[in-house]
C-alpha cells in the first residue's frame, strides 16, 4: 500500500479526509504509471468532487511552486515516493465564508528526502 509512504508536508483537513486522500493517492498510482501526473491528479479531484462536492483542485508532479487559496478545512498537501500531491477545495470566498491563504514554493521532495 502506498499511501502508507505518504509523508504529510502541511494540511488543515479532518483526520479521516486525510486518510481518504491519501487511500486515492495510493490507488491512483496502483491504477496509473507515475509519470501520468495528470491522470493521477484528474483521478483524486473528481473522486473529491463526488465525496465532498465540487470546487476541488489537484496538483501533481516532482517539482511544482503555488499559491492558492482555499476553504478551510480544505488542503492537505504531502508527498507519495517522488511526487508532490497539493490537493485543495479552492474558489473565490462568498461573503462571510473563511478562507485562508496558502503559499507552497518548494515540492515536498525536500522534506520526503529528509
Amino acid at each position: 500500500m502506498l499511501e502508507s509512504q505518504a509523508v504529510i508536508g502541511d494540511t488543515d483537513m479532518r483526520q479521516a479526509m486525510q486518510q481518504y486522500a491519501l487511500r486515492l493517492a495510493g490507488k491512483a498510482l496502483d491504477d496509473f504509471e507515475a509519470a501520468d501526473s495528470t491522470e493521477i491528479a484528474r483521478f483524486i479531484k473528481k473522486e473529491f468532487d463526488r465525496s465532498y462536492g465540487p470546487g476541488w483542485q489537484c496538483i501533481v508532479g516532482t517539482d511544482f511552486g503555488s499559491f492558492v487559496t482555499h476553504h478551510s478545512g480544505c488542503f492537505i498537501y504531502f508527498g507519495i515516493g517522488n511526487l508532490a500531491i497539493l490537493l485543495f477545495k479552492g474558489g473565490a470566498a462568498p461573503r462571510g465564508e473563511t478562507v485562508v491563504e496558502k503559499a507552497r514554493l518548494t515540492a515536498l521532495k525536500t522534506a520526503v528526502e529528509a
